[in-house]
């Protein structure tokens, strides 16, 4: 069976005067957008005036994965997701063309986006799949890719057409890439700041996941700390990353070639917690039968991580308050004072200043670890990040499952926007995995498992009280004891659907945009829990 269309026996090897029109323009438009603050967006936009399609996307490649950047006809969490080349055939297919890639519509290959599409819901039947790589002589720089629900939408477009097209957008596409990577060096002036290690920041826990402001500006805050050799002080509550906020300062440090030590204070026997630090000679102690480096002497070069900082015994902190200050290190059991060369960044969910008030925490070390604070704001100061980091678990649980694809129903988006989340991320990420775990057991024969509300076993408590935090606005209806966790999900979204209907006069565009839906889909599951325009009227 052929797979794929010969685009150069096929097609006829002169311009079409309208796409030769077309090329003209996107040009034109790519060269005036070179600067466009939003390139990437501009690209696929530009693009599609010649290629037209029901979704399209613009995917980066980073190593064996391929990352979107911009997404059109496509849910949301696509942004969130990471494709790993080799489990998605049309995608490898792509990768491993020179030319542009058409395949036949009747391709046996499974598509990375059934069940993602806009337009259609569930596995996207016979249709049009056009990729474009983008290269930069032999280094593959990235894909596009179009879909269309027209099994020949994309025939007459010429072969000379795609390969000016393929042409013009790698040359725009490397021209994008290299000036978001000279904005960083001149925004920071130094070498330190270029050095995104992207070989680091691809592997699972790596990458910071977000587009909300507190996120950008968190982002910001650690490439122009990391470029420096201050000691960082990271507060936030539990499960909101802070761990990931030191690896990257780490990461996009002079030291990130050199080891990150990681060592949790809260979890140091008080009376072993010195040798933990600073190592102990053979015979130091009881038990000490092999000398043995502490964490400090592992990190010299490097960064040394201390996390839960606020759990430290009062007389550790003067001793590390030592270190800090001189930089010298006594082992245990010997008299030799060592020279370490360490960047401490420390971690906590507690109130320094508070604990300092109470005398639980000395002043003069919180002031030495505090020379650059940054802190982590909790998920629900970030409620349009919760969206992307689902896609992100989302495909990474789906691996771990062998599940082809894993989505979220409209219902679910809703009530984890809604949500609360105590649990901060580390709270997503392992309702996305339980959630995940219960639609494969209960959907085990499908090959696109949904989540449903009813999987993720959310407490509807912090739900209930954003609802009653509006009541004003909305009347809920009381549940009962028998009522289930699906009817009492749509019993609020229905409400919600309803009330922002009305503040937005019935317009069902601006309804979607208020709660971060698409349209299409709005409609859907509006129709689905008994509501319209009329009867809403």
């Amino acid at each position: 069976m052929t797979y794929y269309k010969n685009q150069l026996n096929t097609l006829t090897g002169h311009f079409d005067m309208n796409q030769q029109f077309n090329l003209t323009q996107v040009a034109l438009e790519l060269a005036q957008s070179t600067l466009h603050a939003h390139s990437f967006e501009q690209l696929l936009a530009t693009v599609e005036r010649v290629i037209p399609s029901d979704a399209s996307a613009l995917l980066i490649r980073q190593g064996e994965q391929l990352k979107p950047l911009a997404i059109k006809g496509l849910m949301p969490d696509s942004l969130g997701r990471r494709f790993n080349i080799a489990e998605h055939p049309r995608l490898d297919a792509i990768c491993n063309h020179r030319l542009a890639l058409q395949f036949a519509h009747d391709c046996p290959l499974p598509d990375p986006y059934d069940g993602l599409l806009l337009a259609k819901t569930g596995d996207i039947p016979v249709h049009a799949c056009l990729g474009l790589p983008l290269y930069d002589k032999d280094s593959l720089l990235g894909i596009l890719t179009f879909d269309s629900l027209n099994a020949d939408a994309f025939d007459g477009i010429t072969a000379d057409t795609l390969n000016t097209l393929q042409t013009l957008c790698s040359a725009h596409f490397k021209t994008a890439l290299e000036l978001a990577h000279y904005k960083q060096h001149a925004q920071h002036s130094s070498e330190l700041v270029q050095a995104l290690n992207r070989e680091a920041l691809k592997r699972d826990g790596g990458e910071i996941i977000g587009q909300s402001p507190v996120i950008q500006t968190l982002k910001n805050e650690i490439k122009l700390v990391a470029a420096s050799n201050f000691s960082v002080l990271i507060l936030g509550d539990t499960g909101v990353g802070k761990e990931l906020v030191a690896r990257n300062i780490h990461l996009h440090s002079a030291r990130k070639d050199q080891p990150l030590i990681h060592l949790n204070c809260a979890s140091l026997p008080e009376n072993l917690a010195e040798s933990e630090f600073f190592g102990h000679a053979k015979g130091a102690f009881t038990g000490a039968q092999n000398a043995r480096q502490g964490k400090f002497q592992l990190a010299d070069g490097g960064t040394l991580f201390l996390d839960e900082i606020g759990e430290l015994p009062l007389a550790m902190q003067s001793k590390l308050l030592r270190v800090l200050q001189s930089g010298e290190v006594q082992t245990v059991g010997e008299d030799e004072l060592k020279y370490v060369d360490v960047r401490v960044i420390a971690a906590t969910n507690r109130d320094l200043k508070h604990e300092v008030e109470q005398g639980r925490f000395r002043a003069d070390l919180y002031h030495r670890l505090s020379v650059y604070p940054l802190s982590v704001a909790p998920l629900k100061a970030r409620d349009e990040d919760v969206i992307l980091l689902a896609g992100y678990f989302l495909e990474k649980t789906a691996r771990k499952l062998a599940i082809k694809q894993l989505k979220l129903s409209i219902e679910t988006q809703l009530l984890l926007k809604k949500y609360d989340w105590p649990g901060n991320v580390r709270e997503l990420e392992h309702v996305i995995n339980r959630a995940a775990l219960k639609a494969k057991q209960h959907q085990w024969q499908q090959p696109i498992i949904t989540i449903e509300p009813e999987h993720c076993e959310l407490n509807l408590s912090a739900v209930n009280t954003l609802a009653l935090e509006h009541s004003n606005q909305l009347a809920t209806t009381p549940l009962t004891n028998n009522i289930s966790l699906k009817q009492a999900t749509d019993t609020y979204t229905q409400q919600l659907i309803i009330q922002q209907l009305k503040q937005h006069n019935y317009n069902w565009a601006s309804t979607a945009r208020s709660l971060q839906v698409d349209r299409a889909n709005l409609t859907r599951l509006a129709k689905r829990l008994g509501i319209s325009i009329k009867k809403s009227l």
